[in-house]
């Protein structure tokens, strides 16, 4: 129980805080080494802390392992992710939508239309992560083919993604939202989101629109298009009946069917395509299931596009996923992140304040947790009879956190959505960060109505006891 464990001072808090903040930066831009062991290293240091001012270790271990098991359904659907990628790939579904995306778009709107086609699925099914391991690999590897840096794809693909997740009804970082602040129901904390979400995407759309522009001004290599379709056509069987596994998928989680039974029903329809469309064998199947598909067309920019996948292809990024939330568990069990979040409380004097802090608790948490949902359950929590007391509505905080909480966690590549859009899309966070522009906007834009107070409405109710 809390009670029973020693609350740390501010600053024995913040020493794991700072050893994360240098070790992480030294490490990713000047040895330019993977995260996983600088985070693992700050795990330690936030042991050893939390050892020395009096914590048990068995508290300690169950921080670790309750910090683990938050993310358990994620590496489940990571896991099913990466076999499906692979099944999907050898049954011709993946070839197939690149094939006819290859000839339907140009560079001109390729990016816009990206973000608005992932907008529309992820409405539809109220998943980010869906909505990137099903449609998004097939636009990555369609604007390779257009000569479009995969950075600004992804970039494309998660601006859409997140619109409908933060949008959507059935997203569960939308319900966890309105759900964890109090006294604002689903449909309200959505129409709330409104005021932020329709110019943050309007920006974002324009932005995207003058980026397909600077590629229209050039000539499009037609000649690299035709051997990239007439490679694929050579290979695999291609004609719109190869898209069935995609839209079951988009059907059966539209029917909320939950995500794993959903895409490892995929995953099965994908190699049976590969066996009875594909001329592929059982053993074929399974081993680009396990270990990803191999293409080897001797077109370099082919093989590039559809080796990928594959069960073993996800363990770095589970790693990383262990590895992150195991720091969170004992900052959160070991109660740093309550002293410091308690020390941040103080310095708001207003809403304006108020809403910034916000805004950056949820940022923090989503960068020393690793996970979306304790940053949106804990910065709920923590200020939610803040804004009452000071006359501000929850929703204002419901549409803060979702703004913060649930668009940057894909920017950061440990956070367990970062992790998983990298395994996905096969893109680095970090690259993909500066094309993210619903994000960014939806963060800034949100900031700038809680500094303004344009759009913050009063509450009308009791404040809470003090």
């Amino acid at each position: 129980m809390k009670e029973n464990i020693k609350k740390p001072t501010l600053f024995q808090s913040l020493i794991p805080i700072f050893f994360l903040i240098v070790v992480l930066w030294y490490s990713i831009t000047r040895l330019e080494v993977d995260p996983h062991i600088p985070l693992l290293l700050s795990a330690a240091v936030a042991a050893i802390v939390a050892l020395l001012i009096g914590t048990k270790w068995e508290t300690i271990e169950d921080g670790i392992y309750k910090g683990i098991m938050l993310a358990m359904p994620a590496i489940v659907i990571l896991m099913i992710v990466g076999t499906l990628i692979g099944s999907w790939i050898a049954g011709g579904v993946v070839p197939t939508m690149i094939y006819y995306g290859l000839q339907i778009l140009s560079p001109s709107i390729f990016l816009v239309a990206a973000c608005i086609i992932t907008t529309i699925v992820a409405i539809f099914i109220g998943s980010s992560w869906s909505t990137a391991a099903t449609i998004g690999i097939a636009l990555i590897g369609i604007g390779e083919g257009l000569d479009i840096p995969a950075a600004m794809t992804a970039g494309a693909v998660v601006s859409g993604a997140y619109v409908g997740d933060k949008m959507s009804p059935l997203s569960d970082t939308t319900n966890l939202a309105s759900g964890t602040t109090g006294d604002v129901n689903l449909f309200q904390h959505i129409k709330h989101m409104l005021y932020v979400t329709i110019p943050a995407y309007v920006i974002s759309l324009v932005l995207f629109g003058i980026l397909g522009i600077r590629f229209a001004g050039g000539d499009l290599d037609t000649s690299r298009i035709t051997e990239i379709t007439s490679t694929l056509s050579s290979h695999f069987t291609i004609n719109p009946f190869m898209l069935i596994p995609l839209v079951l998928v988009l059907v059966l989680i539209g029917f909320k069917v939950k995500p794993i039974p959903a895409l490892f029903g995929g995953t099965i329809i994908g190699g049976l395509f590969a066996i009875v469309f594909q001329g592929g064998d059982l053993f074929g199947v399974i081993d680009a299931m396990h270990y990803g598909f191999v293409m080897d067309s001797g077109v370099e920019v082919v093989d590039d596009l559809l080796s990928a996948g594959g069960l073993h292809g996800m363990m770095w990024t589970i790693s990383l996923i262990f590895v992150a939330l195991s720091l969170g568990g004992i900052l959160e069990k070991a109660r740093f992140l309550e002293v410091i979040l308690e020390n941040i409380l103080k310095i708001a004097k207003s809403v304006a304040s108020l809403s910034i802090i916000t805004h950056f608790t949820a940022l923090f948490v989503n960068v020393v947790t690793a996970d979306q949902y304790l940053a949106i359950v804990l910065t709920a929590r923590m200020y939610r009879d803040a804004y009452k007391q000071k006359g501000s509505h929850p929703k204002n905080l419901s549409r803060a956190v979702e703004s913060s909480a649930t668009v940057t966690s894909p920017l950061i590549p440990w956070n367990t959505c970062g992790a998983y859009m990298y395994g996905a899309l096969g893109v680095n966070p970090f690259a993909f960060l500066p094309y993210a522009f619903f994000n960014i906007l939806a963060f800034v834009i949100s900031m700038i109505y809680g500094i303004t107070g344009f759009t913050m409405e009063k509450w009308k109710g009791q404040p809470p006891a003090n």
